[in-house]
């Protein structure tokens, strides 16, 4: 099956700079497509998880984290309807983070000891970020625009699970169309 590489920390304002495009034609040998900016790859060819990690670490100019995940995994997880089934109020968008190691537990819900979910952060009615959904790397959140400072979905994410990487939803649809056969 396909892999997914996740860049954490890239092309942020004039931080780490690079362009996707070329490193996606750069590894062509793996018949890589590009999604976005962020640091997306979809990964087609059959390839060993190290050897795709170390041919992405020698084509970047700088030290980033990276994370590959089994694109079947990301599909179940996409699959398993993390939001519930009504579309995001016009001032929500709905996020996922892929955690740079696996959780501990493989899943989080007060039926299994771990926290309730949903997670709210702050734990308010003027929460900011809702985390509805875990499973082994995958965090799904919500973000809810509020009047001041934002608290971004990662920041929250991080706090709550450790580090990550955060893409928005629409991007997840894009990698799951792109990985089906």
């Amino acid at each position: 099956m396909a892999l997914v590489v996740f860049l954490r920390g890239v092309n942020v304002g004039r931080h780490k700079r690079f362009l996707p495009a070329a490193l996606a034609k750069d590894l062509a040998a793996y018949d890589v497509v590009n999604v976005g900016a962020a640091g997306t790859f979809v990964v087609r060819a059959a390839a060993p998880r190290a050897t795709l990690h170390a041919e992405v670490r020698a084509r970047l100019a700088f030290d980033a984290d990276i994370i590959i995940v089994g694109g079947r995994e990301l599909i179940e997880f996409a699959r398993s309807g993390p939001f519930d089934r009504r579309p995001p109020a016009s001032n929500e968008q709905r996020f996922l983070s892929v955690m740079l190691k696996p959780l501990a537990s493989p899943k989080v819900s007060s039926r299994e000891g771990g926290p309730a979910l949903p997670l709210m952060y702050p734990s308010n009615d003027a929460w900011q970020v809702k985390t509805v959904a875990v499973s082994g790397r995958f965090v799904a959140s919500v973000w809810r625009r509020q009047a001041g400072t934002p608290i971004y979905p990662n920041a929250a994410v991080e706090k709550q699970f450790g580090v990550s990487t955060t893409r928005n939803w629409n991007t997840v649809e894009t990698v799951c169309k792109i990985l089906q056969p």
